[in-house]
């Protein structure tokens, strides 16, 4: 029998308040009001865990003698090998890619497709991979089961304590063969390759702009979209970005991490240091479109051409004076 974890919100026609029906698997279905609807999370994320964990005790006897990554079964080793061998039978009819795996070119399609088949019960977002769906639930629980060994720092998925561990080994096993760069990660590596390719497969649908890596479009389509979903819990401003976020709480805390290597003066924004730093190096990137002058600010192109426009109104205002004084 198919497994179908999921929410129905269902409506009490009495009385108007909502309720859901949360069905664990096909014949078994729980009814639950709105305020219970935390706990069904907790289940759920429970239940995802126990899998998790219930994979980790397989035996995996198949070892990579590149890597050291185990397996359960030799297919799996054969298709982690091409990682390494740079092996990718698997062809991508839209734009030409080519993956080492079928399953990675399935789920590469959906870039082009659009194609997002999970879905979030909660609050509705899908997601093309369910990894992604299963990582995303953490948000609504707030739950980070996984938990570093050596300083303790929780998170809400695997990956991100995988990465983070590098930190302390200092290991970065995957390497970048066109530039030498070394990463912590695959995902690190995948990213940074295209730098070198100039791929951009993540495309915005309102306006068509491309990107790289699939959270900067994130962030773009908030541009659009006008959401600013982090919020500051001193003032209550809110930002479409987390690094601004972080940038503008240096405001209350008076917290200046970036310091000047040339005179030691300290800044809260990094930006700010940037501009600083051209004092000394005397460079003026940015130059006004009608005369041709520099700036070290693009803020100061902007005041400086307003002296033209300023001019041009001043000349027009005298002729029209002069045509009234003919007539």
């Amino acid at each position: 029998m198919k497994d179908s974890i999921g929410l129905v919100e269902k409506k009490n026609r009495r009385t108007d308040r909502p309720y859901f029906h949360y069905q664990m698997r096909q014949g078994q279905i729980f009814t639950l009001d709105a305020s219970s609807i935390f706990i069904v999370l907790k289940i759920q994320t429970s239940i995802i865990n126990f899998h998790d964990d219930k994979l980790k005790e397989i035996e995996k006897p198949y070892q990579c003698d590149i890597c050291d990554k185990s397996f359960p079964h030799r297919n799996n080793l054969t298709k982690h090998k091409r990682i390494h061998s740079d092996d990718k039978p698997y062809y991508c009819d839209v734009c030409g890619k080519l993956f080492s795996s079928s399953s990675s070119l399935t789920r590469h399609k959906r870039i082009h497709t659009g194609e997002k088949p999970y879905h979030c019960d909660v609050c509705g977002k899908s997601f093309s991979e369910r990894c992604y769906l299963t990582k995303h639930i953490h948000i609504h629980t707030g739950q980070k089961p996984y938990h570093c060994d050596i300083c303790g720092k929780a998170f809400s998925q695997t990956g991100q304590l995988s990465t983070h561990k590098h930190i302390h080994s200092e290991e970065k096993p995957y390497h970048c063969e066109v530039c030498g760069k070394l990463f912590s990660s695959s995902t690190g590596l995948l990213r940074h390759r295209r730098i070198h390719t100039g791929e951009k497969p993540y495309q915005c649908g309102v306006c068509g702009k491309s990107f790289s890596v699939s959270c900067h479009l994130t962030t773009h389509t908030r541009i659009h979209t006008g959401e600013k979903p982090y919020h500051c819990d001193i003032c209550g401003i809110s930002f479409s970005q987390t690094a601004h976020l972080t940038t503008h709480k240096h405001i209350h805390t008076g917290e200046k991490p970036y310091d000047c290597d040339i005179c030691g003066k300290s800044f809260s924004q990094r930006g700010h240091l940037t501009i600083h730093k051209y004092i000394h190096t005397g460079e003026k990137p940015h130059h006004c479109d009608i005369c041709g002058k520099s700036f070290s600010q693009n803020s100061d192109v902007t005041k400086h051409k307003r002296s033209h426009t300023r001019g041009k109104r001043c000349h027009s205002e005298k002729y029209q004076d002069e045509e009234q004084t003919l007539l």
